[in-house]
C-alpha cells in the first residue's frame, strides 16, 4: 500500500497564506489587510445621510448686494451660470465633470468643484394617496443660485481649450451657461459689475426726488395715492 502524500505541506501551503499573517522578513515591511485611512470624501454624495427630510425649496438668491461666488478664485477660467437659479442633480453635475476630463485628457490641468449635492430629493409613487410622508429618497442634488459659479479649471490650457470644454460641459446640464476668467468683474443678482455700474449706483434709489427737496436734509415720505375711504 502507498504512503499518503501530503498535498498541501510545507512550502506549497506558504504559497497559500496570505502575505498580511507571514512574518516579516528584515528586507520587508509589514503590511495590513485594509487600510485605516478614511475614505476621500465625495462632493455628489454627503458623509452622512440626512437626519430629517429636507424640503424642496429654491435657491437662495441674495438680494442685498452680495457678489460672493460669482468670480474665479482658485483656477483661470470658469463655468457660471446666466439665466435661472436651479436644483441641479448629481447625475448632471457627474455627467459634466467627465465631459470636462474627456475634452482635457492627457493635458496638465486641474479641475475644482464650487458646488456640493448635499440635499435630498424624495419622492413618491403614482396614484398614491395624499399624507403619508413625503416617499422614499431618490436622489442626491444642488441649490445653485444665478450667476454663480460651478468648475474652474487651472492649468496650462489654452483659453480656446477651455472654452471648448466649458461649452460641452454646459450641454450637458440644464439651463444657460457662460465663460468667464480670472479677473472678471463679479455678478450682483444678474447685473454685472464694471464699465460704471458699481454697487453703490445699483443701491442708489431709480426714483428721483421731488422737484424742490433736492437741497432738503430729510425729504419727504412719499404719500400712497390710493383714494380715500367715502365717509
Amino acid at each position: 500500500m502507498r504512503p499518503q502524500t501530503k498535498l498541501f505541506s510545507g512550502l506549497q501551503m506558504a504559497l497559500f497564506r496570505p502575505t498580511c499573517l507571514t512574518t516579516p522578513s528584515p528586507a520587508q515591511s509589514l503590511s495590513r489587510c485594509f487600510s485605516t485611512t478614511s475614505p476621500a470624501l465625495d462632493w455628489l454624495t454627503p458623509k452622512f445621510m440626512e437626519k430629517s427630510k429636507s424640503p424642496k425649496g429654491r435657491p437662495h438668491v441674495a438680494t442685498g448686494g452680495s457678489s460672493r461666488g460669482t468670480t474665479v478664485v482658485w483656477g483661470d477660467y470658469g463655468l457660471r451660470m446666466k439665466d435661472h437659479d436651479r436644483r441641479l442633480p448629481a447625475k448632471s453635475l457627474k455627467i459634466a465633470e467627465e465631459t470636462i476630463k474627456r475634452r482635457l485628457r492627457g493635458m496638465d490641468y486641474t479641475l475644482y468643484k464650487r458646488v456640493s449635492a448635499n440635499l435630498g430629493v424624495y419622492t413618491k409613487g403614482n396614484e398614491q394617496r395624499m399624507g403619508k410622508g413625503k416617499g422614499k429618497f431618490d436622489y442626491w442634488t444642488a441649490k445653485v443660485p444665478v450667476s454663480r459659479i460651478v468648475f474652474e479649471l487651472k492649468g496650462k490650457l489654452h483659453e480656446k481649450v477651455a472654452r471648448e470644454a466649458f461649452r460641452l460641459a454646459g450641454h450637458k446640464l440644464p439651463g444657460m451657461w457662460e465663460f468667464v476668467q480670472k479677473g472678471d468683474p463679479p455678478v450682483v443678482g444678474v447685473t454685472k459689475l464694471g464699465n460704471g455700474v458699481t454697487l453703490e449706483s445699483l443701491k442708489r434709489p431709480r426714483r428721483s426726488p421731488a422737484l424742490g427737496t433736492e437741497n432738503l436734509d430729510t425729504p419727504p415720505k412719499s404719500t400712497s395715492s390710493s383714494p380715500s375711504a367715502p365717509q
